[in-house]
């Protein structure tokens, strides 16, 4: 069996179309022993192509982190078989809050193996991983942030803080959860080592990592959002409680976000108009990732610049030729940040103290 796709996205697209399949969206993640991964990453892949199931998921020696689209007829039968692997027996599953952002949230299954599922830049054998903080329930996180005594922290990126949060949290502005971590024990967390400190991120598997590093620098009352942002939403649907989170939850499937409330709290950043959609700008050289109104995104093809439409616009060829020897630079793919967004309120990375820090030693 061919353990991986060939497909090009516009084949994975009319493939999905003829299938009509109606998907759930659903994230999971496990911190846990895995000896061999690259054998249980192929049991995986031939187990959930047998599903129909599409989606990311990265597998290493410390467990699983996964983001995946299940057919909605399928999806007993996947919960079953899941739940036979004992580290993942009744492991909770999040449920998208709203799948109305795109067509289908992943065109096809994608199972890696990696040094860690979360880039985190830590050393896991320099402290207890397992000595998490707290788990908060939707009510009990809710009554806990009201105390004027707690931090309360979002563990996201500046593109994800942008266009949804918590009110009152504190939201770094910052590339990545590595990057984020010496940051807020610095710029934040210093000096308060005895105060409520309450993380959130999408899932909560940012903040499972995060916990456990900041108990390890001597921060005691920690505690995380349980099952994130995702789960949040869901529990106060269910259960009548007040939803004290605004706008959308950004996430990392062809979505690109789940409306949460209907405040749009960010704007376009080509006109400043109010908007939360993103963009991946379609020059394949470059695929900036920013917040576009429906009316620059039909002017502006989907690009990011005057630039970038001329270059989509050239044939293919030329396209090639051009990108030719040229590296598709990671300081702005997928990150939010170019002096060509002119409505964009942080397009450059901040000199942050932790930065500062590093240069003196």
């Amino acid at each position: 069996m061919q353990l991986w796709n060939k497909l090009s996205k516009e084949e994975l697209v009319e493939k999905l179309k003829e299938r009509g399949t109606k998907f759930v969206t659903v994230s999971f993640y496990q911190y846990a022993s895995i000896p061999n991964t690259q054998v249980f990453r192929d049991h995986l892949f031939q187990m959930w192509s047998n599903l129909g199931i599409v989606g990311r998921t990265y597998v290493a020696t410390e467990g699983i982190n996964a983001q995946i689209g299940v057919p909605a007829d399928k999806f007993e039968q996947f919960k079953k078989e899941l739940y036979e692997i004992s580290f993942l027996n009744n492991i909770r599953l999040n449920l998208a809050v709203d799948e109305s952002e795109a067509e289908f949230p992943f065109l096809k299954l994608k199972i890696k193996v990696r040094k860690k599922i979360l880039a985190d830049g830590l050393n896991d054998e320099t402290f207890d991983v397992t000595n998490k903080g707290k788990h908060l329930k939707a009510d009990e996180f809710n009554e806990l942030i009201n105390d004027p005594e707690t931090i309360l922290i979002d563990m996201r990126n500046h593109y994800e803080t942008e266009v949804g949060h918590f009110k009152g949290a504190i939201t770094p502005d910052v590339d990545t959860f590595r990057e984020s971590l010496p940051i807020i024990e610095e710029e934040i967390l210093s000096g308060n080592e005895d105060k409520n400190i309450v993380m959130y991120c999408t899932g909560g598997i940012r903040c499972e990592k995060a916990s456990a590093w900041y108990k390890h620098r001597g921060f005691k009352n920690v505690h995380q959002l349980e099952g994130g942002i995702i789960k949040y939403a869901n529990d106060c649907t269910d259960k009548g409680l007040e939803n004290k989170f605004i706008g959308k939850n950004f996430v990392f499937d062809e979505r690109r976000g789940e409306r949460i409330t209907e405040d749009i709290i960010s704007v376009c950043h080509q006109c400043g108009e109010p908007a939360d959609t993103h963009t991946n700008c379609v020059n394949d050289a470059c695929h900036l990732l920013f917040i576009q109104c429906d009316s620059c995104k039909e002017k502006m093809e989907n690009c990011c610049s005057t630039e970038c439409q001329e270059i989509h616009n050239l044939p293919e060829e030329e396209q090639r030729a051009l990108r030719k020897g040229k590296e598709n630079s990671n300081k702005i793919f997928k990150k939010g940040r170019s002096e060509k967004l002119k409505f964009k309120s942080n397009n450059q990375k901040p000199f942050k103290v932790a930065e500062a820090v590093k240069l003196e030693k």
